[in-house]
């Protein structure tokens, strides 16, 4: 990348550049996507400032790259625009990068620290050269010629290091011992490496109307919506990826955060069609401040400095509010200019107390030092802080974020607009980006957690929204396509009718609040055929925004605190059975060794588990515990022709008894496992061998029994530590296998007392099951055929001379 801006900027004297505007700016973006990928897939292994470097370059030359192609394409004609569009991104990168650079100096990651330094030089010499004649774009090449070296160096570095398996490493490319010296950081959500980005997305948005303020730029237009707009974008990647590191609030916020990018954006674009600049809803901005308020008490609460940070969000709201013209007057663009200067230096802090191991005081621990003296508020910790309901997710809980953007969605809809300039009135980012966009990231992150119902409410609610907001509010239905819209929302509500009648046996805050969105629906449909009494959409909205306010409230508490202070509620309708309503099953990771030991723990007690295996998930139980086995058995409602099967870890367990084998057999067995192959073999006493006791009694048949060594290292270090274990497909018989440890618990209920999570099955096909019984006389048969084929199977059977 920086190799083709140092081309560019050495030919730029020249009357034709030598690489077109347009074409550079497609690649570029295409290295932006790389260098953000890069980031993230190196951020799953170790946190450095390689993340935070590679994310701010990568936005930086996506929004570069589309502020190119606009040149190229000739959109940005007028004297200035060039410069105009560029100044702000520049100005922010200069100042981002620098911080970066200093922090890398300061902790010793000098190889990073250059490319970030050479890279702020190049941004500060480009301003220079907008601004002064003196200043050359030789001076841009060389910092970025700087970046190509460096880069080069440790490429070849890293090369060396791998083709001479770890023997040389150049100074400064030797990644495994930086990262013994990096502090071992938790894994509980109590450090966001991605906050530092999200915060530079904060300066990059401020920093465009901040110079329109300063006079650095002279107009705002569409040459800055690219700026906006990356941000915005990648902004909603931060939103996720804090997620991913368990941090709600922060995520919560950047959410919060892109909603506002996407709006800058959509202003500026509006000037295409209209001179005039549009207006605001009062409403909303009211609203969204007090979201900003609320999130930024609860933030104070994990970090005093971070909290007086968003109150910077809340004062913008507030000048937006106050101004009809918003983005586009002094008030807002002030409040931008302080934006910028604090995200500067939060970045800072944050960047430094990530990679230092001396901090900058943020008065983290003040606030919990207090509230350790409270009995009625006590903070969530520990490794169970983010458990969901089913299974494990790498995800936090985003229902905070989804109830806000509930809230945002209904008040931005209580402006009605002009019919006749529907775009005037700034209400489809609102409606479209919170209501929309926002919603179905809430919503695929309460699926990736198991909450089945409510992912599948909130996306629902995400396509109304982003459907309406760009129907009603831009204009795209008239009086023709009043019916064509009714019939789609008919349809909707009978979803949402759906919806209703599950949340009965959810919670009653779920059940208001779908119940609630009804009103919105039919508040859509009387507005399509033209029958709206006045009125009643506003009633209908402040509703609706009430109760998702509650829920956001409720969400927000019950994620920061223990206890419920604001209760969801029980079930309307409590089911018994399946679920039980309020009865959770311990759901541990498989990845982990510790969960393996709990389970096994869980086995010896008598306990009955579900567990992944080389193919579906299957219920288990210790064998030589016959009320566990018992347990199991009742739980399937077993059936006669589908005896429970026997799983050892290997032949060793065997060993005692291996006399009672034919040498044929043991062979056969030698030579199939480990596999997903079960063998059915003769009953006999071998079975006394493996402490089976009265177990026995329910695995196989009176003739027979079915063994096997799974070919998954969980399975058989779970059965290491238990000892052989007694198994059955974990599902009631006569159901379809189970590929998921979300299914274990939803198909058999409060009788399985834990799940290992693994996430989806590697097959959705069982083992195959081969009849031994007659194998001296050289004949096998199948019971049934599943994964291993038939011929794979006697393959294995002619390794060995049959007598």
């Amino acid at each position: 990348g920086s190799l083709l801006l140092a081309v560019h900027f050495y030919s730029l004297p020249s009357a034709s550049p030598l690489i077109p505007s347009t074409a550079l700016g497609v690649l570029l973006l295409i290295l932006s996507s790389l260098l953000a990928y890069a980031g993230i897939r190196r951020s799953l292994r170790d946190a450095s400032l390689f993340l935070c470097l590679c994310l701010t370059i990568s936005v930086f030359w996506c929004g570069y790259g589309v502020v190119f192609i606009l040149g190229g394409q000739g959109v940005l004609n007028d004297t200035g625009d060039f410069r105009n569009a560029l100044v702000p991104g520049l100005v922010t990168f200069t100042l981002a990068l620098l911080i970066i650079a200093v922090v890398g100096f300061l902790c010793r990651e000098v190889i990073l620290a250059m490319i970030a330094s050479a890279v702020s030089l190049a941004s500060a010499h480009e301003v220079a050269t907008h601004y002064s004649t003196a200043f050359g774009s030789s001076a841009v090449a060389c910092n970025y010629m700087i970046v190509c070296l460096v880069g080069g160096y440790f490429g070849l570095g890293r090369i060396l290091y791998f083709l001479t398996k770890e023997k040389i490493a150049l100074p400064g490319t030797d990644l495994a011992t930086k990262r013994t010296h990096e502090p071992i950081q938790s894994t509980s959500g109590s450090v966001n490496h991605f906050a530092v980005t999200g915060l530079i997305l904060n300066m990059l948005s401020a920093s465009v109307f901040g110079c329109k303020l300063l006079g650095v730029t002279d107009k705002l237009f569409i040459g800055q919506v690219p700026w906006l707009w990356a941000a915005g974008i990648y902004q909603i990647g931060i939103c996720i990826l804090s997620y991913r590191a368990m941090d709600v609030l922060m995520a919560t916020f950047f959410g919060f955060t892109s909603i506002l990018k996407f709006a800058e954006g959509y202003c500026l674009l509006y000037l295409i069609w209209q001179p005039e600049e549009p207006s605001f809803p009062v409403p909303f901005l009211v609203v969204f401040s007090i979201l900003f308020i609320v999130l930024a008490l609860f933030v104070t609460l994990k970090s005093p400095v971070d909290g007086l940070y968003l109150l910077f969000y809340v004062a913008y709201c507030i000048a937006l509010a106050c101004r009809p013209k918003g983005f586009f007057e002094g008030g807002p663009q002030g409040v931008d200019v302080a934006i910028f200067v604090a995200s500067a230096l939060m970045t800072l802090i944050h960047l430094y107390n990530v990679k230092a191991s001396a901090k900058i005081p943020t008065g983290k621990g003040a606030v919990k030092a207090l509230l350790a003296r409270s009995s009625f508020l006590k903070l969530r910790e520990g490794a169970d802080l983010h458990a969901p309901y089913l299974g494990y997710s790498k995800y936090a809980d985003a229902e905070v974020l989804g109830y806000a953007c509930s809230v945002l969605a209904s008040f931005a809809i209580t402006m009605t607009g002009n019919p006749q300039a529907p775009l005037a009135t700034v209400v489809i980012p609102w409606v479209v980006v919170a209501g929309g966009i926002l919603k179905l990231l809430g919503g695929s992150v309460a699926f990736a957690r198991g909450k089945t119902l409510e992912s599948s409410a909130f996306i629902l609610y995400a396509v109304m929204w982003i459907i309406w907001g760009l129907a009603r509010y831009g204009g795209l239905y008239g009086t023709t396509r009043s019916f064509h819209a009714a019939v789609g929302i008919v349809a909707f509500m009978l979803f949402n009718g759906f919806i209703v009648f599950c949340t009965l046996f959810l919670n009653i805050a779920w059940f208001f609040y779908s119940l609630t969105f009804f009103l919105i629906a039919i508040s859509f449909l009387l507005d399509a055929i033209h029958a709206l009494p006045a009125g009643y959409d506003i009633a209908a909205t402040l509703i609706f925004g009430l109760v998702s306010f509650y829920c956001f409230l409720s969400a927000l508490f019950n994620s920061v605190f223990e206890g419920s202070c604001l209760p969801m509620g029980r079930p309307i309708v409590q089911l018994s059975g399946v679920g039980g309503g309020m009865t959770k099953c311990l759901h541990l990771p498989a990845r982990k060794a510790s969960s393996v030991k709990r389970i096994a723990d869980i086995l010896k007690n008598g306990g009955t588990c579900g567990i992944p295996t080389d193919t579906v998930y299957v219920l288990v139980a210790a064998c030589n515990r016959p009320d566990a086995v018992e347990k199991a058995h009742q739980s399937k409602r077993q059936a006669q022709d589908r005896p429970m099967s026997l799983w050892i870890s290997s032949l060793k367990q065997l060993e005692p008894a291996k006399h009672l084998f034919s040498p044929v057999l043991w062979d056969f067995m030698e030579a199939a496992w480990p596999s997903p192959i079960s063998l059915v073999v003769p009953r006999g006493e071998w079975v006394d061998f493996l402490g089976m006791k009265d177990s026995a009694k329910y695995v196989g048949t009176p003739q027979s029994i079915a063994i096997r060594i799974p070919d998954c290292s969980v399975t058989t270090h779970l059965i290491d530590l238990v000892g052989p274990i007694v198994v059955t497909s974990a599902n009631p018989t006569g159901e379809a296998d189970t590929t998921h440890h979300n299914q274990v618990y939803a198909k058999l209920g409060n009788k399985v007392d834990a799940v290992l999570c693994d996430g989806p099955s590697p097959e959705n096909i069982a083992s195959t099951v081969v009849d031994c019984t007659k194998i001296d006389s050289g004949n096998i048969g199948f019971f049934r055929v599943g994964i291993i084929p038939k011929s794979q199977v006697k393959l294995i059977l002619t390794l060995f001379p049959l007598p």
